[in-house]
């Protein structure tokens, strides 16, 4: 019953609140603070019917979002009174009808209290590879239908034994209504199966021992993971190493690491407090840290580099094979080299067979496939690289003047792949799909589009899509709206990475124009040429180009990608006379063919770049092999430079002209420069910083011109380019003191993960006719 002097409230929290543990969190809450009434989840948030007296339910409503689970992130509390009601206690009501989207929330590392549970001999789940809570587990990755519950997950295989169903129905239990929730006794097994995967049989005994066992021993396994397989193999095992590397036919791309703990951690890199709290989030990613020169890590691990991607154990499995093991793993993606990861078991049998010695498996299956999430931490904040494990899918709120927009199916891009679903104000960036250039990734992307918007009740009232009309993603998305009778909007490249900026950091749809700083490879610009440093004038609805880098020609199209030496060529061509070159830049390079398809047009492209300006400087400066082995090779060691260097003055200097209300940054005269020093016997690393400082100088100083002649409101940064930390940390010192928004992105990718966020926020805004 209700007592007197008590008032009687509706409180509605909005936000992540569903299937991450917060109605018994509620509903403890209440009984601690004397609160009667319920709690449910109603659409996409979470109702309360709350009575006592007002100081307990402003302390109440404060504790919501204060105190909430650690899965949960509250957006608003809202509170509006109620008339008075009886209740007894406080009870956890039945969802109401049409509660579809509860609990579809990313994949979670193991909480502390199951990690302890695992390592007690007197418990129950004492050394148990699945064990969960609602704390943590797999979520996202075992969903196949909605409302989320047992039946409609992997699980639903798994019949609770009586110890489980008891904590599954108790509200004062961590495992109320975790649907994953197993024990030995009910739920899944583990098996290792040695040799041949397809014909193997399961190795009798632990299966995590021996696999340990197998490991120290120098083999090479398969792990299934959460979202898909990893290949495992001790990493400081160079004969193991390389052999692996031979196998997946991955000559030198870095390999990723787990480790087991701080203290491993602490002989392999430099971690400072904020990439610590980073790899110990819940989504636990991979995250990029600097290395230390003396490790006792495989030579060919991450030849010439100067970060390596390190996780820590993020499952029960990973926890108890790391415990057995005095040494970190590699753990890489389990796929033929371009192919998507491998989730299926049957794939790993017969797809890992030739690569791996052996599979350690389970009979969990996967209901999709989820890479790993990647980060680093640059300009003060984690900034994610690719969005996978652990973070996906996470709804969220677009900024202000979102709402009555229609609903939209963006495409993204071809390379790193993403779509994104766009209803009521909210926006969901599916995870990273792979880059649409195999075909294995091409059903993987027509196969995630239908998951999604099937599991999200998605419909699409528009398409939106690259303008470059050859990407399969935007092929895909004309056919899709003819299909379906809907318009399909094109975004140009650069717009969209500035939208996808401008809508995670806030800015609303009437804030005013942005100057943006969109640096990647290639885009396709409005004008049909190929755009890649460009400073754009816009809002949602429109972009106008400002500035660029001056275009030089990328001989062999999109071979010059591959082969900076051929960029450097056109660069230098253009900058200087042969004779103040060093010698022997281009001794045994087909120079003089490629000079002749410049000269006569013949696929050799104009092109505005960023990426292909650093890879030439990283031909320069001999960073670059004459045909790189991976994407972003030459980019990524010419910032391990510049960051190895002291501290650069000034900067090497670019010519800034404007014909035809067009800006053009030329880098002639830094050329110049950077080739005088080189002569002169200056260090690499000091080029290397000198570069990167006098390009964000230049870039700097005609954004900041843009912005006060259009009386700009705020600067947007991104594009893969801005994922370089040095380039990013100059722009930011040199941007900053003038007071205007810097709208960076973090949770979304700044390379092409995040484009078809921007996409969306485009073809919505365009579509309410703003």
């Amino acid at each position: 019953m209700q007592e007197n002097g008590a008032n009687a409230e509706r409180i509605m929290v909005r936000g992540l609140v569903q299937g991450v543990g917060f109605r018994p969190f509620v509903w403890r809450l209440a009984r601690r603070l004397g609160i009667t009434g319920d709690v449910s989840n109603v659409g996409d948030c979470v109702s309360i019917r709350a009575a006592a007296p007002p100081e307990a339910l402003d302390a109440f409503a404060a504790a919501l979002a204060q105190e909430a689970p650690p899965l949960a992130r509250v957006e608003t509390v809202e509170r509006a009174p109620l008339p008075a009601f009886d209740a007894e206690g406080f009870a956890i009501a039945a969802s109401a009808p049409g509660t579809v989207s509860a609990g579809v929330v990313p994949d979670i590392a193991t909480c502390p209290a199951c990690r302890a549970e695992i390592s007690d001999p007197a418990a129950r789940r004492h050394r148990y590879a699945f064990t969960n809570c609602t704390d943590c587990g797999p979520r996202f990755s075992i969903v196949e239908g909605l409302p989320y519950d047992r039946a409609t997950t992997t699980m639903r295989g798994f019949a609770l034994c009586p110890d489980c169903l008891s904590e599954y129905e108790d509200p004062a239990d961590r495992r109320f209504h975790a649907q994953p929730i197993a024990c030995p006794a009910c739920g899944p097994r583990l098996a290792l199966e040695i040799g041949r995967p397809q014909a193997g049989d399961p190795l009798p005994g632990d299966p995590q021992a021996e696999a340990a066992g197998r490991l120290k021993a120098g083999a090479i396994l398969a792990i299934k993971g959460i979202g898909g397989f990893h290949i495992a193999c001790d990493a400081t095992n160079e004969a193991a190493v390389a052999e692996l590397r031979r196998r997946k036919h991955r000559p030198t791309k870095p390999l990723a690491l787990m480790v087991r703990d701080r203290a491993m951690l602490d002989t392999l890199c430099a971690v400072a407090p904020a990439e610590w709290e980073a790899m110990g989030a819940p989504s636990a990613p991979i995250l990029l840290l600097a290395r230390r020169a003396d490790t006792p890590l495989a030579p060919s691990l991450a030849p010439g580099q100067a970060r390596l991607g390190v996780m820590l154990p993020y499952t029960p499995l990973h926890h108890l094979l790391m415990e057995a093991l005095d040494r970190p793993l590699v753990m890489t993606s389990a796929n033929r080299s371009g192919e998507p990861q491998i989730y299926r078991d049957a794939e790993a049998r017969h797809g890992l067979a030739g690569i791996v010695d052996g599979v350690l498996g389970h009979d969990r299956p996967i209901a999709r496939r989820l890479d790993d999430s990647v980060a680093r931490v640059a300009a003060g904040a984690v900034r994610v690289m690719r969005r996978g494990r652990g973070l996906a899918p996470a709804p969220r709120a677009l900024p202000p003047g979102f709402a009555p927009a229609p609903s939209v199916l963006a495409l993204g891009g071809e390379l790193k792949s993403a779509v994104c679903l766009t209803t009521a104000g909210r926006a969901l960036l599916s995870h990273h799909l792979g880059d649409l250039d195999e075909l294995a990734t091409q059903d993987a992307f027509e196969t995630a589009i239908a998951d999604y918007t099937a599991l999200f009740d998605h419909r699409a009232e528009a398409i939106a899509v690259d303008l470059h009309p050859e990407y399969r993603a935007s092929r895909l998305g004309a056919a899709l709206a003819a299909a379906r009778g809907l318009p399909l909007v094109g975004v140009q490249h650069h717009h969209a990475h500035i939208a996808a900026a401008m809508a995670e950091n806030g800015w609303a749809v009437d804030a005013g124009a942005v100057v943006g700083l969109a640096l990647d490879g290639l885009g396709l610009g409005e004008d049909g040429t190929a755009w890649g440093a460009e400073i754009l004038l816009c809002d949602y609805a429109r972009s106008r180009r400002m500035a660029r880098l001056k275009p030089v020609a990328l001989a062999g199209g999109d071979l010059a990608s591959r082969e900076p030496w051929r960029v450097l060529l056109a660069h230098l061509d253009a900058a200087l006379p042969v004779e103040l070159r060093p010698p022997g830049l281009f001794d045994g390079l087909p120079a003089a063919t490629v000079r002749a398809m410049i000269a006569r047009g013949i696929n050799a492209p104009q092109a505005s770049s960023a990426g292909r300006l650093f890879d030439a400087m990283a031909a320069l400066l001999g960073l670059a092999p004459p045909r790189l082995s991976f994407e972003g090779e030459a980019a990524l060691a010419l910032e391990a430079l510049a960051a190895a260097a002291p501290a650069a003055e000034g900067g090497y200097p670019f010519d800034i002209t404007g014909q035809d209300c067009l800006t053009t940054l030329d880098p002639a005269p830094m050329w110049r420069a950077a080739i005088a020093d080189l002569r002169r016997g200056e260090t690499p690393a000091v080029i290397a910083a000198r570069f990167h400082a006098g390009l964000a100088r230049a870039l700097a100083d005609v954004a900041l011109a843009t912005a006060t002649e259009h009386d700009a409101r705020a600067l947007a940064l991104s594009g893969g380019v801005m994922q370089n930390a040095v380039l990013l940390e100059h722009l930011v010192a040199r941007l900053a003191p003038s007071g205007l928004p810097l709208l960076v992105p973090a949770e979304v990718p700044a390379n092409d993960g995040g484009l078809a966020l921007g996409q969306a926020a485009v073809a919505a805004v365009r579509l309410m006719g703003r």
